[in-house]
């Protein structure tokens, strides 16, 4: 015979039955495959399932599980924060902020590789670092200053390097490499023991505003003077401190017609190469 119980109507909408045959399935609470609501209810009768409110976490505790998960990461224990990253976006109380940071990490999880030089930047500890640039061509390169950089919405490895060979920049900016983190392989960081340095080494430029250029232009982190020059009205001093010229000439295109390098010399004369040999292009289409 069948197990005789009390019966109980409930009076609810459709969308609430099948939310909560949704929550029976979810918790085995099933007749068969078929989810069974009156298993659901005992089950929460017998506190064999808690009800509690689903908006009474303080942001102290997020604030806490969110260092949780940053200090996971950094042990290298990815799965766990990956874990604990989900409890957090279950939650109806994180903020958006904190909730985008999160889905960023669940959908694209660092490396263990990336996890592991991004501790040795934190430590200022130099290390040995295998890559394979855009040719597959392989090398080997000794890291005693770095920073993860994003240029033109793509994350490199901005590092101070003992080699300089291969390096074309300009001879007191050849110890500074950038390089794509997603050509770095797997298993490819070792320590070395050397001397972090403070900063890449840099030179100092001075560019020329024009126009709109002039007036609409906003000091930037590594400008060290930024003025109107009472020879030429109109036109606006800027000095900056560069570590890639690569990335500088890339900035400095943009500006077209408005603007202009000055110095170095040697820099002036790269970019107005660059400039004839876009011209030439220009002329070819005219033959």
């Amino acid at each position: 015979m069948g197990r005789k119980g009390q019966s109980i109507t409930l009076s609810i909408s459709q969308r609430d039955k099948e939310e909560l045959e949704n929550l029976a399935l979810e918790f085995g609470m099933t007749w068969g495959d078929r989810p069974n609501i009156s298993k659901l209810v005992e089950a929460i009768a017998r506190c064999q399932l808690q009800i509690a409110p689903n908006h009474d976490w303080s942001q102290q505790r997020i604030a806490a599980l969110n260092a949780a998960v940053d200090a996971l990461v950094d042990a290298g224990q990815i799965q766990q924060a990956e874990t604990v990253a989900q409890l957090l976006l279950e939650r109806s109380e994180l903020q958006i902020p904190q909730r985008s940071k999160l889905e960023r990490f669940v959908e694209r999880p660092p490396q263990p590789w990336r996890l592991e030089i991004e501790r040795y930047i934190r430590r200022q500890q130099p290390f040995q670092l295998f890559y394979q640039d855009a040719t597959e061509q392989s090398w080997t390169f000794t890291i005693c200053y770095a920073e993860i950089n994003t240029h033109e919405q793509r994350q490199y490895l901005d590092c101070w390097c003992e080699e300089t060979q291969g390096n074309e920049d300009l001879p007191e900016l050849r110890h500074n490499w950038c390089l794509r983190l997603d050509r770095i392989p797997e298993a490819s960081v070792v320590s070395v023991d050397k001397q972090w340095r403070t900063d890449f080494d840099r030179v100092e430029v001075e560019i020329h505003l024009f126009d709109r250029l002039a007036y609409a232009y906003r000091e930037k982190e590594n400008d060290r003077a930024l003025e109107w020059l009472s020879s030429q009205p109109g036109v606006r001093r800027v000095m900056k401190l560069i570590y890639n010229t690569f990335w500088f000439m890339r900035e400095v295109s943009q500006y077209g017609e408005n603007c202009i390098i000055v110095s170095p010399k040697q820099l002036r004369d790269r970019f107005l190469e660059k400039i004839q040999r876009l011209y030439q292009r220009y002329e070819q289409l005219n033959d």
